[in-house]
């Protein structure tokens, strides 16, 4: 699963998500991508499971990218333990996803096939998405 190498900080606050995506909201890679229409944290683990379920479909042809990273740590107390005593645990990373940013990209397959994949991906993420074509993507080929 995604995480990074090194922190600076073990733990971090909350924040605030609040606008839209001020960049990475243009496919820069791939042909097609998948888009975020909510705001959301999205963790590791469902990045992978949506990684899967596109090279699955795909069957391992064409290229994906992931544009999102998990660099934020999430902490969590242990169940049924009294309030105080400090911060929890780090439990895992999540990646801040605000409207407009672009989650994942394909290329090399044709344009059914990364619809149905990216579809499924989507299927593994806690928001809505969208299915976005490159606005040069000849529908020919």
């Amino acid at each position: 699963m995604l995480q990074p190498k090194k922190s600076k900080y073990r733990r971090q606050q909350k924040g605030k998500m609040k606008g839209n995506a001020k960049r990475g909201s243009d496919i820069a890679f791939g042909s097609f991508g998948i888009k975020a229409l909510e705001e959301s944290w999205i963790t590791s683990r469902q990045i992978e499971a949506a990684r899967i379920a596109v090279t699955r479909y795909m069957q391992r042809q064409g290229q994906i990218w992931i544009r999102i990273f998990p660099d934020k740590p999430i902490t969590k107390k242990p169940a049924e333990v009294r309030m105080g005593k400090g911060k929890g645990a780090p439990e895992g990373f999540v990646a801040r996803v605000t409207p407009g940013r672009i989650l994942f990209e394909a290329d090399g397959v044709t344009f059914e096939t990364a619809k149905e994949a990216l579809r499924l991906a989507s299927q593994k993420l806690p928001i809505k998405t969208k299915f976005v074509v490159r606005h040069d993507y000849d529908y020919n080929e």
